[in-house]
């Protein structure tokens, strides 16, 4: 990340028509800056907060929140199955495959698909995908896919005992039924999306969209477009 030194402050301030003493500062603060001012940047000097700022804290901000929520409902090829897959393997799984066969996927790629921000995340994955060592980074990223497959199954059975409150009828379940393909699939693409939403991806989409003004409400442009009016009238 580049340090303030390098960001272009007074230009930013100057396009808004903003004084050198403005506050909050673009630099400075730039979350609570962009909560107020991100709709009004062109995406040339909006992307330059990327410098300044994570993925992880402008999901704080409701307008680039909701340009990622718009973007995921275009169904984006970036966030379909099989591009999320090879991008992001460490978080499909199944349960019903054997260690070995996710063994073998983490390993093909390891040596096929690892490059760039994926480092930070998985370290030296590829020196590691061997013997003892390999089976304690696949299990660690088992865990990794099972916590958070739980966190959202904790938020549907909430909902369906909610639902089961207003039933008078009792009955005992049998066990769950197997997850199949289709339902699987579903259910990465709802957790890409969502992981995507809130900043949690290690992806360049964020530069993209963030700063896309093309992704928010049509009303939202509008009164954007008044907003300019109205300065350039005075």
């Amino acid at each position: 990340m580049a340090g303030q030194s390098e960001f272009p402050e007074t230009k930013v301030l100057s396009y808004l028509g903003l004084s050198a003493a403005y506050e909050p500062s673009p630099s400075k603060e730039p979350i609570h800056f962009l909560r107020s001012n991100v709709r009004m940047l062109p995406p040339d000097l909006a992307g330059q907060f990327s410098c300044i700022t994570t993925p992880k804290e402008r999901t704080t901000i409701p307008a680039i929140r909701n340009r990622r929520t718009k973007f995921t409902q275009s169904n984006p090829r970036e966030l379909s199955f099989d591009v999320a897959r090879d991008q992001w393997p460490m978080l499909w799984g199944r349960g019903g495959r054997s260690g070995q066969e996710q063994g073998k996927e983490e390993k093909e790629w390891a040596e096929k698909e690892f490059m760039g921000g994926m480092k930070q995340e998985v370290g030296k994955l590829g020196g590691l995908l061997a013997g003892y060592e390999e089976e304690r980074e696949a299990e660690r990223m088992r865990l990794m896919r099972r916590e958070h497959y739980t966190n959202i199954q904790v938020v549907e059975e909430e909902e369906e005992e909610e639902e089961e409150d207003s039933d008078d009828d009792v009955y005992v379940s049998g066990p769950p039924e197997e997850e199949t393909e289709e339902e699987a699939r579903r259910i990465f693409e709802r957790r890409i999306r969502e992981l995507f939403i809130y900043g949690m991806l290690e992806t360049d989409l964020y530069d993209r969209v963030d700063w896309d003004d093309q992704y928010d409400a049509e009303d939202e442009r509008e009164s954007e477009e008044r907003w300019f009016d109205e300065d350039d009238e005075e």
